[in-house]
């Protein structure tokens, strides 16, 4: 009876547990299909919603709305940056990114030997774009090389070009919004405000081990405040954190070696970060201005002119070092102390004088209470992103790679030089030059010699240009890129300027070679050919590099393997990444071996 009881109890426990164990594996099935298709689902959306924006910037472009054209290419861009989802991890997502950046680059800064190939990137991102729409988009970028650039004789006789390239570059020098003016309104929440929770203890251990080791740089007060915007980053702030991170990279280069050479802690220049958000167009509704965000009264008290000509407030490195030598004179009135420093970069000495009287101790915290709200926000805020750009791994940000640094060179030009023959003589387009010379207000430089910023490795080619004529002629030339093999007849067929014209702008030039002044009065020279500029500086030549071209479909690490050399090396090389995906027709450098 014993016997039969147990032998019926462990056969209904076997059931029991054979039962379970494929409840359970369903369950767990289940829940891991649902969470591939989310997962799919979000990826679709992300693509679709930046193919939408992709393809109203081409149906604005058409229309002749090109800030519009602009503001919509940005947004499909930006599409993946403010995704969620970890876009390095997706190799669609990646590929199709890659591709997207490239190709808007290549719509805004074309040249004959690189137009935008639209037709790979729908492939690649699966879009619903009809081939003969993409075909039609190039063809109008095309166009606009063919363009001439009409002229205009101003009263004191010079001729001006009036339309340089129409239709080349977006032509956007809009200000955008600062970051400040939303910052001064921000309440944090319940939650962000929690500084109790587990995870929040521990990074709080993270930041007084960093202040106590010096690690930043700099010293300042441990605050309960500071974790309460990182849970703010970490949260409904994570977008405007991944942006900035990803941003600066253009930047922070430049304002560490500037920050450093005036004898400011390099870490201070996250403050640019606040600011800004690395945007040199940005303008508060305080008239604030530029990377550093300068009204133009302090702007004017550190050397950042404001004329018809310029607005140095949103240059990059004047301004820069501008910025770096006020918070060194505030830190020196403050003694040494940073956070009034930074208290006193947002909202004035004086307002932080009268604060520390009432507070009756120099201490930022002490005096928090009779600060602007917008200053209270801004300190903590500063101190929260310094720690977040320093330790990204540590507070969920190491996914993100910063953008490659802004690189140029600098030369100084004659009074009055045209932004149009300065183009030609560094072989890129006007709007490029605006790009890197946010704080010129015309297309014409002052009148005085003047330094402003040219393409990476073209500066020599500039300074050769204007060795070659006297200042006061500069702007009554075009220039012309003269082939191998041609002589002044040739260049006269195509210019329509007599050989005799053409010797004479170019004197002891017994045959055209490189850049050639062609005069421009009555004549209609072609524009000169544009190549596309670069944010990086081209890997040295080396005996044996060769050059191959991409196939349709081609990945970086299909191209290595095809050539035999490793695809993490060739990325390197040639300034991209493993899984890149590589438009037909791309050349590729293959390092010697």
């Amino acid at each position: 009876m014993i016997k039969s009881f147990f032998k019926t109890s462990l056969t209904f426990l076997s059931v029991y547990c054979i039962l379970s164990v494929s409840l359970f594996a369903q369950v767990t099935s289940e829940t891991r299909t649902n969470e591939v298709r989310n997962a799919e689902s979000n990826i679709r959306k992300l693509l679709e919603d930046a193919g939408r924006s992709f393809n109203e910037g081409m149906l604005a472009y058409e229309d002749g709305n090109f800030a519009e054209a602009g503001a919509k290419f940005n947004k499909s861009v930006e599409t993946f940056l403010y995704s969620t989802i970890n876009i390095q991890k997706e190799a669609r997502l990646q590929g199709c990114y890659n591709q997207l950046i490239e190709t808007v680059y290549l719509i805004e800064f074309p040249s004959e030997t690189k137009l935008p190939q639209i037709r790979s990137l729908v492939a690649t991102c699966g879009w619903n774009i009809s081939n003969e729409k993409a075909d039609r988009l190039v063809s109008l970028v095309r166009s606009a090389l063919s363009k001439t650039p009409n002229t205009a004789v101003a009263a004191n006789g010079t001729a001006v070009p009036r339309d340089l390239q129409a239709r080349v570059g977006f032509n956007t020098q809009e200000f955008e919004p600062s970051p400040l003016d939303e910052l001064s309104k921000l309440q944090l929440t319940p939650e962000e405000l929690d500084v109790n929770n587990p995870v929040a203890q521990q990074q709080y251990v993270y930041i007084q081990q960093a202040v106590a080791n010096r690690s930043l740089g700099f010293s300042f007060q441990v605050h309960p405040m500071i974790q309460q915007y990182i849970n703010y980053y970490q949260g409904r702030g994570r977008k405007t954190m991944e942006v900035g991170l990803y941003r600066s990279g253009m930047f922070m280069r430049m304002a560490r070696r500037i920050f450093r050479e005036e004898g400011v802690p390099e870490n201070v220049a996250w403050l640019g970060q606040v600011e800004s958000a690395w945007k040199p167009s940005a303008m508060s509704h305080m008239a604030a201005s530029g990377l550093w965000q300068f009204i133009p009264g302090t702007g004017a008290r550190y050397g950042l002119r404001r004329t018809a000509y310029v607005d140095e407030r949103n240059s990059f490195e004047e301004a820069t070092r501008a910025s770096a030598r006020y918070l060194k004179f505030l830190a020196n009135r403050y003694g040494g102390n940073w956070e009034l420093a930074m208290a006193g970069y947002n909202c004035g000495e004086g307002n932080v004088d009268r604060a520390i009287r009432r507070a009756g101790v120099a201490n930022f915290w002490a005096a928090y209470p009779y600060l602007p709200q917008e200053t209270r926000n801004y300190v903590p805020n500063i101190l929260a992103t310094i720690l977040i750009a320093n330790n990204p791994h540590q507070y969920g940000f190491g996914h993100i790679r910063p953008a490659a640094p802004l690189v140029y060179d600098r030369v100084r030009v004659p009074p009055s030089t045209n932004l149009a023959i300065i183009a030609q003589a560094s072989d890129t387009t006007v709007q490029y030059l605006r790009y890197l010379n946010p704080h010129l207000r015309t297309n014409q430089t002052p009148p005085e010699p003047y330094v402003i910023n040219v393409p990476l490795n073209k500066g020599n080619e500039v300074v050769a240009v204007f060795r070659r004529m006297p200042a006061t002629n500069i702007n009554n030339n075009n220039l012309a890129n003269a082939a191998s093999g041609e002589t002044w007849q040739t260049i006269s067929n195509k210019t329509g300027v007599s050989v005799a014209e053409l010797m004479a702008a170019n004197p002891g030039m017994k045959t055209p070679q490189g850049k050639v002044f062609v005069p421009v009065r009555g004549n209609n020279v072609a524009a000169t050919s544009f190549t596309r500029p670069t944010n990086a500086a081209a890997p040295a030549a080396a005996p044996g590099v060769r050059t191959v071209k991409a196939r349709a479909g081609d990945t970086v690490r299909k191209v290595a393997e095809r050539n035999g050399v490793d695809a993490t090396e060739l990325a390197k090389f040639n300034g991209l990444l493993p899984n890149s995906v590589l438009p037909a027709g791309r050349e590729i450098k293959i390092p010697a071996k």
